[in-house]
C-alpha cells in the first residue's frame, strides 16, 4: 500500500504539468516596477533582465516626476475626439499660472476622502481655490471638474487623474526596457496610515493606468528592505542578537516612524542542507499626518500672504487677505515659491522671492524671509516632530535605548529644526544616520520586493513582514443578537490565518471590519467586507442525512487571513463539518469491495499476494482515517474459514470527519464601489484622451518635418549639384513655394490640423524630389554602370570556360569510342578460355542459396587480353547551359548600350533615361546566372558518399574483399601490403564459383587498363586532341 500523503499521478497529469510550468514560466518573463508614490513626487525603479534596479527617468531625463498633470486648453474644434493636452510632472506646474483651473498637484492626499465636512478637502481647496471640487455622485468622494471640458461632463475622480500619472510613469519605463518590453507588474509604496478605503482607492488607479499590483508596500518597510538589502544580520539560530532601527520618514504629505527588527536566521533548505536567510520584522508604527512638507509651505504662504496684503498697492487696491486667497493665479504662483524658499532654508540661513504682474500685471512683490523667521513660524510643528516615534515605541512596546539607530528618509526630513528636534529626542547625534539614499530608498525597496515576488527574477533571499496598522475582527448575528470577534491586531503579520468558526447552520452572512479613529481619536468598527454564505443549509441537510450528523456535533468554519496584497482581512476558504460514525462493511465498503479495494471475503480473491492494496476513499471532501483489511490466508483461497466464523463477528465502528465546502460570495462594504456603467465611462475617457494624444503626437511631428523641410530649401537652392540638376524656372518655382509655406506655418498654418499640414508638405516634396533624384542619380549612375561592366565582363569568361569544356567533352566521348572499338577487335581475335568444374546439382527453388559452395568445386581458365573501357565522365555543362549565358549576356549588353545611347543625349536637368536601381537589378541577373551554373557544378563533381564498413578482419568475406582491392592495386602498379600477408592460394580454395568469377574478372580488367598503359608508355606518343583534353583539364 502506498505511503500515506504520497499519491500517483498519471502519465498525462504530469505531462500536463509541465506544459503549465512550461507556459507559466515562459508568460511569467517580463518586467516588474517598483513605485514610491509620494505626495509631491512619484519615482519608480525598473527591474529586468540586463537592468537591475535601475531608476526610471521623465522624458525630461530627471529621476523624478513631479506629482501633476494638467490640461492645456486646445483650440476650439468641431471635432469631439479633440481632447486637452495632457501634461505631467514640471512641465504641468509651469501652467498653473496660465491655467490655474487645469493643473491638478499633490492629489496623494485627497485619495479615498469624503467630500463633506473634511478638514482635508478644505485644507486642500484653499491652496488652489481655482480648481473646481465637487462632490462626486453615489460615492460621496472628491471630483474635479475642468473648464476644458463642457459643464455636463462627468467630473473627474481622483482616481481617474492619478491613473493618468502613474500610466505615464509606466510609459516611460516601457521607453526604457525597450521595445517589445511589457511592464504590467508593479509594486506601490504607501503611508502606513493608509486605511482599506484609500488602499482600495490606490489599487483602482494602479489598474486603471493597466498595472497589476503585487503588493502594496508600507513606506518604512520599503526603506528597511533597502537598508538590508546590501548588509548581514547576527543568526539569532547561532545566538546572534538582532538588530533594532527605526525609520523616520518625514515627506510632503505626512510624517511616520517605523520600528523594525533585522536578523539572520538558517533554514532548512533543500535536501539536507541549511541556508541563512535576513529577515526584516515591523515591530510598531507611528504616524502624524499633520506634519509634513506640504504643512511647512503651508506656514511660509501665509507669511506671504500677510505681507502682500500689508503692502502699499494692495491696500491703494482695497484687497484683503480672503481676496488673495480665492485668486487662483495669485496662490498659484505663492505656493510655488513657498516650497522652493523651504528648501533653500536647509542650506541657508535666509533667502528671497520676487513676484511681477502678482495679482495684476502692475502689481509687484518682494518678498524676504530667514531661517529663524521659517522656525518660528513651524514652531506647532516641532512639536510634532516626537509623535511618531512615541507611537511607534507604544506599538512595539520598547524604549529608545533598545533602538541602534534612527535612519532618515524623505525630503523634509532635511529641514534643520527637524534634525535637531530628533537628535533631542534619541538623545544623541550619533544614532541619527544617513546610510540610505532620503529620495531614492523606498522606491529601490519597492523594486527589490516586486523582483522577489515575480517568478522571473532570483534575487538575495530576504523576507519580510508587513503589518495592517488597525485593528480588524468580524461580526455577525446569531440568534438576533450581535457576535463580535477580534481577529488580528495593528502589528499582526500580514499574511497571517485565523480559523473562525460558527455556531450558523443556516445561510447567513459576516462582516470583516477594520478599527479606524474618527477625528476625535476614537476607534470606529469600520466595515469592510460582507461575506454571504450559499450552499449552507443545503450542506448542513446533507451532513445529516447522508451520515447521521446531529446539529450540535456540526461546526462551520472560515479561514480569515490577511492579505498579502494590501494586508487587508479576506476569507479564503470555508467548510461545514461533523465526527460521524460509520460501520465496517456498509454501503462504503461494499463499493470498495465492488471494485476491489476492500476485504477480501466471498468469492472475492486477492489480485497478488505482495501486491499494492486499494485504499479507499468516501465522498467527503475532507481527509479521513482509513482503514486496511488483513490478507486472507494463503489456505482459503475463497477468503472464508473452516467455519465462517468470521461472518458472525459484530460489525466494527470508527470515527469518520465529514467535510462539505461552503461556497460564498463577497461585497466590499463601507465606501461604495464605482458601477460598472461609471467605471466603463472612466476606460472609454482615458482611451479617448490616449488617441487624442497619439493624433497630437503625430501632428506636431508633421509641423515639425514641415518647418524642417522649409529651411533645407534654403540650402538646396545654394548647392551646385542641385542648381545643375535643376532649370532656372524650376528653382524660382520652388524658392516662392518655400517662401509661402514659411509664412503660412507663422500665421494660419500653426493651428492646422494634421492632415492640411501633410498635404502641404507633399506639394512641397513634389517639387524637390524630382530635382534630388537627378542629383542622386548623377552620383549613383556610374559606379552602378561600371558594377555592371564587370559583371558582363565575368559572364564572357564563364562562356569560354563552358565552350573549352564542352569541346574536351567531345574529344574524350570521341576516344572512348575508338577504345571500344579497339577493344571488340582485341577480343573476336583472342583464343576462347576452356575451363572445367564440377558442380553439384541446382534446384529450381533455391533452396540452398544461403548454403556454402562445395570446396571441392574446381576450375581453371586461360586469361583474356581485352575488357570493355570505362565510359567518358559526364558532361559539367550542357549546350541549353551555354544557351542560357550567350542569351543573357548579349540582351543585357544591348540593353545597356541603347541606354546610354538615350543618357549621352539627355541635359544634367533632364530625368535620366536610366536609374541606378536598373542597372543594380541587371546586375543580380547576370550574377544570378553564372551561380546558378556554378552550383550545377558543385552538385555533378561532388564526391561519392563514403563506403559502407567493411566486414571485421578473420571473416571469409572480409579477406576476399581485401585481397582483390589488393590484387588490383598490385596490378595497377600500386603495391600491396595486405596481397603478401594473404596466402592467396588458400583463399581460392574456400571461394565459392561467383567469388572466384569475380575475381577473375577484376584481375582481366586491370591487366588490360596495364597493357594500355604500358604501351603508351613504350610509343610515348600523343594524339593532338588528348593534348588539347589534357590542357583543359588543367585549365
Amino acid at each position: 500500500m502506498p505511503a500515506r500523503g504520497r499519491r500517483r499521478f498519471s502519465g498525462l497529469t504530469i505531462i500536463l504539468s509541465f506544459l503549465l510550468l512550461f507556459s507559466s514560466t515562459a508568460s511569467a518573463v517580463s518586467t516588474v516596477l517598483g513605485i514610491d508614490f509620494g505626495t509631491e513626487y512619484i519615482k519608480s525603479a525598473l527591474v529586468k533582465p540586463g537592468i537591475p534596479l535601475e531608476i526610471v527617468l521623465t522624458k525630461d531625463s530627471k529621476r523624478k516626476e513631479t506629482a501633476a498633470v494638467a490640461f492645456k486648453p486646445s483650440k476650439k474644434s468641431s471635432d469631439s475626439k479633440v481632447f486637452p493636452e495632457r501634461i505631467y510632472g514640471g512641465d504641468a506646474l509651469a501652467l498653473s499660472a496660465r491655467f490655474p483651473g487645469d493643473v491638478y498637484p499633490n492629489l496623494k492626499p485627497l485619495l479615498g476622502q469624503l467630500f463633506r465636512g473634511n478638514d482635508i478637502v478644505s485644507t486642500y481647496s484653499s491652496r488652489f481655490p481655482e480648481l473646481q471640487i465637487l462632490e462626486a455622485k453615489e460615492r460621496g468622494t472628491v471630483g474635479f471638474r475642468s473648464p476644458s471640458f463642457d459643464q455636463m461632463e462627468e467630473p473627474f475622480l481622483v482616481e481617474e487623474l492619478l491613473a493618468m500619472q502613474l500610466k505615464n510613469i509606466r510609459e516611460n519605463a516601457v521607453t526604457m526596457a525597450g521595445r517589445g518590453s511589457s511592464v504590467k507588474d508593479a509594486v506601490i509604496t504607501i503611508p502606513a496610515s493608509y486605511t482599506a478605503v484609500e488602499k482600495r482607492a490606490v489599487v483602482l488607479a494602479a489598474d486603471l493606468a493597466g498595472l497589476r499590483v503585487l503588493s502594496l508596500i508600507s513606506d518604512g518597510l520599503a526603506v528597511g528592505l533597502n537598508y538590508a538589502m546590501s548588509r548581514t544580520f547576527p543568526t539569532v539560530n547561532e545566538g546572534g542578537k538582532p538588530e533594532i532601527h527605526l525609520v523616520y520618514d518625514l515627506g510632503a504629505g505626512s510624517a511616520s516612524a517605523t520600528i523594525m527588527r533585522f536578523q539572520g536566521k538558517t533554514i532548512k533548505d533543500v535536501g539536507k542542507f541549511n541556508k541563512t536567510v535576513q529577515e526584516v520584522q515591523i515591530l510598531g508604527v507611528g504616524w502624524e499626518n499633520s506634519l509634513s512638507g506640504d504643512a511647512l509651505n503651508q506656514a511660509i504662504m501665509d507669511n506671504m500672504i500677510e505681507k502682500f496684503a500689508e503692502t502699499s498697492r494692495m491696500k491703494a487696491l482695497g484687497t484683503g487677505i480672503s481676496e488673495i486667497k480665492a485668486h487662483g493665479r495669485t496662490m498659484a504662483k505663492l505656493w510655488k515659491a513657498s516650497e522652493r524658499l523651504r528648501q533653500v532654508l536647509s542650506a541657508n540661513t535666509e533667502t528671497q522671492a520676487s513676484f511681477e504682474g502678482l495679482y495684476h500685471d502692475d502689481v509687484n512683490f518682494k518678498y524676504k524671509i530667514s531661517r529663524a523667521e521659517f522656525e518660528k513660524l513651524s514652531s506647532n510643528h516641532a512639536s510634532k516632530v516626537k509623535t511618531p516615534i512615541t507611537l511607534a515605541l507604544e506599538s512595539a512596546k520598547l524604549s529608545l535605548s533598545d533602538l541602534e539607530s534612527v535612519i532618515l528618509h524623505g525630503g523634509a526630513v532635511r529641514t534643520p529644526f527637524v534634525q535637531k528636534a530628533l537628535e533631542t529626542i534619541v538623545g544623541s547625534a550619533d544614532k541619527i544616520r544617513t546610510n540610505v539614499n532620503a529620495d531614492e530608498a523606498a522606491v529601490f525597496g519597492a523594486a527589490f520586493k516586486a523582483a522577489g515576488i515575480s517568478p522571473s527574477f532570483r534575487v538575495k533571499e530576504i523576507r519580510t513582514m508587513d503589518t495592517p496598522g488597525y485593528s480588524s475582527g468580524v461580526t455577525w448575528i446569531l440568534d438576533g443578537k450581535e457576535r463580535l470577534q477580534k481577529l488580528f491586531t495593528p502589528t499582526s503579520a500580514v499574511g497571517a490565518e485565523k480559523q473562525v468558526f460558527f455556531k450558523s447552520l443556516d445561510d447567513f452572512f459576516f462582516t470583516l471590519y477594520q478599527q479606524v479613529p474618527d477625528k476625535t481619536g476614537e476607534l470606529v468598527d469600520t466595515p469592510l467586507l460582507q461575506i454571504q454564505t450559499r450552499n449552507l443549509t443545503a450542506s448542513v441537510k446533507k451532513l445529516e442525512d447522508s451520515f447521521g450528523c446531529v446539529g450540535a456535533d456540526i461546526s462551520t468554519n472560515f479561514a480569515i487571513r490577511l492579505s498579502p496584497t494590501d494586508a487587508l482581512p479576506e476569507v479564503t476558504r470555508g467548510s461545514v463539518s461533523c465526527e460521524a460514525t460509520e460501520k465496517k462493511g456498509g454501503v462504503v465498503d461494499g463499493m470498495k469491495d465492488l471494485f476491489g479495494f476492500g476485504s477480501k471475503k466471498g468469492d472475492q480473491k486477492p489480485l497478488a499476494e505482495n501486491g499494492d492494496k486499494g485504499e479507499g476513499s468516501s465522498s467527503s471532501t475532507a481527509s479521513e482515517t482509513s482503514t486496511s483489511t488483513s490478507p486472507i490466508d494463503s489456505q482459503f483461497p475463497d477468503g472464508r474459514g473452516p467455519e465462517n466464523k468470521e461472518d458472525e463477528k459484530p460489525k466494527e465502528t470508527k470515527k469518520k470527519t465529514q467535510v462539505i465546502h461552503i461556497n460564498f460570495t463577497s461585497e466590499p462594504a463601507g465606501l461604495p464601489r464605482l458601477s460598472t456603467e461609471d467605471l466603463q465611462h472612466i476606460k472609454e475617457r482615458l482611451s479617448a484622451f490616449d488617441a487624442s494624444d497619439r493624433s497630437r503626437m503625430k501632428r506636431d511631428e508633421t509641423l515639425n518635418t514641415l518647418e524642417g523641410f522649409t529651411y533645407k530649401s534654403r540650402e538646396l537652392l545654394e548647392d551646385e549639384a542641385f542648381i545643375a540638376a535643376s532649370t532656372d524656372a524650376q528653382r524660382t518655382t520652388i524658392e516662392l513655394k518655400f517662401k509661402d509655406a514659411g509664412e503660412w506655418l507663422y500665421g494660419d498654418g500653426a493651428d492646422a490640423s494634421r492632415e492640411t499640414l501633410k498635404e502641404r508638405l507633399d506639394e512641397l516634396r513634389s517639387l524637390v524630389d524630382p530635382v534630388q533624384k537627378r542629383k542622386e542619380e548623377a552620383v549613383k549612375r556610374p559606379d552602378a554602370i561600371k558594377s555592371l561592366q564587370e559583371a558582363l565582363d565575368q559572364v564572357k569568361v564563364m562562356v569560354d570556360v563552358v565552350k573549352q569544356q564542352r569541346e574536351g567533352q567531345a574529344i574524350a566521348e570521341e576516344q572512348a569510342s575508338s577504345a571500344a572499338a579497339a577493344s571488340s577487335v582485341a577480343s573476336e581475335s583472342g583464343s576462347p578460355s576452356s575451363s572445367t568444374s564440377a558442380t553439384t546439382p541446382t534446384t529450381a527453388a533455391d533452396d540452398f542459396a544461403d548454403l556454402d559452395d562445395e570446396t571441392y568445386s574446381t576450375s581453371s581458365s586461360s586469361p583474356t587480353t581485352s575488357s570493355n573501357p570505362p565510359p567518358p565522365p559526364p558532361p559539367l555543362y550542357s549546350e541549353a547551359d551555354l544557351t542560357t549565358l550567350v542569351s543573357t549576356r548579349d540582351s543585357v549588353q544591348s540593353w545597356l548600350n541603347s541606354k546610354l545611347a538615350e543618357q549621352g543625349k539627355l541635359l544634367p536637368s533632364d530625368d535620366p533615361a536610366i536609374s541606378s536601381s536598373e542597372l543594380t537589378a541587371k546586375s543580380k541577373e547576370l550574377n544570378k546566372v553564372v551561380m546558378d551554373l556554378l552550383q550545377k557544378q558543385m552538385k555533378r563533381t561532388s564526391p561519392p558518399p563514403p563506403p559502407k564498413k567493411e566486414k571485421k578482419a578473420g571473416s571469409k568475406g572480409g579477406k576476399v574483399k581485401k585481397m582483390k582491392l589488393d590484387m588490383e592495386d598490385v596490378l595497377n602498379g600500386k603495391g600491396g601490403k595486405g596481397a603478401k600477408n594473404l596466402d592467396i592460394e588458400e583463399l581460392l580454395k574456400d571461394m565459392s564459383a561467383s567469388e572466384r568469377e569475380e575475381i577473375e574478372r577484376a584481375v582481366k580488367a586491370a591487366g588490360a587498363q596495364r597493357s594500355e598503359s604500358a604501351e603508351e608508355e613504350e610509343t610515348g606518343t600523343t594524339s593532338e586532341k588528348g593534348k588539347r583534353k589534357i590542357e583543359h583539364e588543367e585549365l
